[in-house]
């Protein structure tokens, strides 16, 4: 079955070109259709993040994920990343762990957050959200290469890792990341049955973007 999806105004990514994840939902059972189905639905209320605190989410996911690039290109359709975010720590589903120098996650997304917003205020005058890109990327460049430094009172190598989990598990949840990256969503209950490298299964599709292929690269190995 097709699901259809939300009007975004951005084109089908071509690096698959024809390649459609919902279509491939008639080879699921029925609880993972609706599983994968729901993550299409448009994004529900916030729960956990203030209004001023998703703005500097959204932001930060943005520069994470290059979302708002692929919007200026149109290139790609916008995976909604806050939301899921929002409702995960809203509903304490954390990744079950948190590192001994690091508060619970809920908390330390709210210090990181507000931290991000002081350092802004503090270079520019403004918050995260309103900076340019440029000035966003060289905050977060400077939080990325402390490693084990203080920030805030927070050590930058655990704050760096909590935003990139968060960011990266929501992202990569959603049908539409799946569709640029060529993943054709659970093989349950089909399975794959041509296993090795380049050997595509009926439902996957070639990539079309030679520079990401290994075996169209120099080099590449002999099979």
């Amino acid at each position: 079955m097709n699901t259809p999806r939300p009007a975004t105004g951005n084109p089908t990514p071509q690096r698959f070109p024809g390649f459609d994840v919902m279509g491939q939902a008639r080879h699921w059972d029925a609880a993972t259709t609706a599983t994968v189905a729901a993550r299409l639905d448009a994004p529900g209320e916030l729960r956990f993040f203030t209004a001023e605190e998703a703005d500097t989410a959204r932001a930060l996911c943005d520069r994470l994920l290059d979302q708002d690039e692929a919007d200026r290109k149109k290139s790609r359709r916008r995976v909604p990343v806050v939301e899921p975010i929002d409702g995960r720590l809203a509903d304490g589903l954390t990744d079950g762990w948190h590192y001994h120098d690091m508060p619970h996650d809920d908390v330390a997304w709210r210090r990181s957050l507000a931290a991000l917003d002081a350092d802004a205020e503090a270079e520019h005058g403004r918050r995260f959200h309103r900076l340019e890109p440029d000035q966003q990327d060289d905050l977060l460049s400077r939080i990325q290469r402390q490693a084990s430094g203080d920030w805030h009172g927070l050590p930058a190598g655990h704050v760096w890792s909590l935003w990139t989990r968060y960011a990266c598990t929501a992202f990569y949840a959603h049908p539409w990341a799946w569709e640029e990256i060529g993943f054709a969503g659970p093989a349950y209950p089909q399975g794959y049955k041509n296993l090795g490298l380049d050997a595509r299964d009926p439902r996957e599709v070639a990539d079309h973007w030679p520079e990401y292929d290994p075996m169209a690269r120099p080099g590449r190995p002999e099979l």
